[in-house]
């Protein structure tokens, strides 16, 4: 691809799903901040420019579930992929590493003390996301899902309990930046998941873990803040527009 610093970050990976795992690699926030300039998320990320653009360039197209290009499927198949692949890989490593973190506070707690704040904030982290999964799940998803179907249809756009989209999409945003922040002060306690040289094999499998978990949840919320919120948005908008039209 040819980077364009014009270009949001937001508007790169959308257009290129490749190069995320560029951007993750960087630490340039492509999801809650995505809608900064490529050479501002640079300057914020502490990245060279030049370095950026050179790794961006070099990216080929090559589909896989963090590079395909979801904003090209239906609105089904994507809140599918975000509740089938997501959704279920949060529920299913949290029990898994909230385990860990209590066995490494346990043997290691007391030499670095910084892994009780982590246990803290990863557990707060979790609680939230929970929380915010089943509102997506029971509410706001299966709304979007008849709206688009309204949409393709031609038809009304369903009456929602809550009014706009832009309510609920708004509080999943803000939940979004707060589980951004929590992530945000894991990698700073964790030395950006580096574990220690007398660290044990548990301990280095925990800091692992944590980074995958951050990784899966920066393309989780890229997937609803870049794709799904900006089209529900959109199709609600068209579909208001429509009915003023009609005589």
């Amino acid at each position: 691809m040819k980077p364009d610093l014009n270009q949001t970050v937001r508007e790169i990976a959308i257009e290129h799903p490749g190069t995320v795992p560029v951007f993750e690699s960087l630490g340039i926030d492509y999801c809650c901040g995505g809608k900064r300039g490529l050479q501002d998320a640079c300057e914020r990320a502490g990245v060279p420019v030049e370095r950026a653009l050179d790794l961006l360039a070099a990216v080929k197209e090559n589909p896989s579930p963090d590079t395909a290009n979801w904003s090209g499927v239906s609105t089904h198949e994507l809140i599918g992929e975000i509740v089938g692949r997501h959704h279920s890989y949060a529920r299913s490593e949290t029990p898994r590493l909230l385990t860990m973190l209590q066995k490494v506070v346990s043997r290691h707690g007391q030499t670095h003390p910084e892994l009780a704040s982590i246990q803290t904030l990863f557990g707060a982290l979790t609680e939230e996301l929970s929380a915010h999964m089943l509102k997506e799940e029971n509410i706001l998803f299966p709304y979007l899902d008849r709206m688009a179907s309204a949409v393709t249809q031609g038809a009304a756009t369903p009456p929602a309990s809550f009014g706009s989209v832009e309510m609920p999409i708004s509080r999943m945003l803000a939940d979004h930046e707060d589980a951004g922040e929590l992530l945000a002060q894991i990698r700073t306690l964790s030395a950006e998941y580096q574990a220690p040289d007398s660290a044990c094999p548990t301990y280095r499998a925990l800091y692992h873990g944590l980074e995958e978990f951050e990784r899966d949840l920066h393309h989780h919320v890229h997937l609803e803040n870049n794709i799904l919120f900006p089209r529900a948005l959109h199709m609600e908008q068209g579909a208001a527009e429509l009915v003023h039209e009609r005589p």
